[in-house]
């Protein structure tokens, strides 16, 4: 099994109402080098003309983004209980 097929077995149940990862749109503005862009293995953030963006719905929950961020503008915790990423088995 290739791991694009391992990935399609990952489900999301999402918390609509409490978003995991949120970012500090000001501390986010002094960082020049925006590795969140690059270092997301689900590429939840984006950069959207000169700030970035992201969708927490599809974040792995790996924390990748609260550790590497250099401006700490990264806010993350685990979802709620109940939700959140919902690996497959095969």
């Amino acid at each position: 099994m290739n791991i694009d097929e391992k990935l399609y077995r990952v489900r999301f149940n999402i918390d609509p109402e409490n978003p995991h990862i949120a970012v500090d749109k000001e501390k986010c503005k002094k960082c020049h080098d925006k590795i969140c862009l690059s270092i997301c293995p689900a590429e939840v953030f984006k950069l959207d003309g000169d700030e970035v963006s992201l969708s927490w719905e599809g974040c792995m929950e790996c924390g990748t983004c609260r550790i590497s961020c250099p401006e700490g503008a990264v806010e993350w915790q685990y979802p709620r209980g109940g939700y959140g990423v919902c690996f497959g088995h095969g």
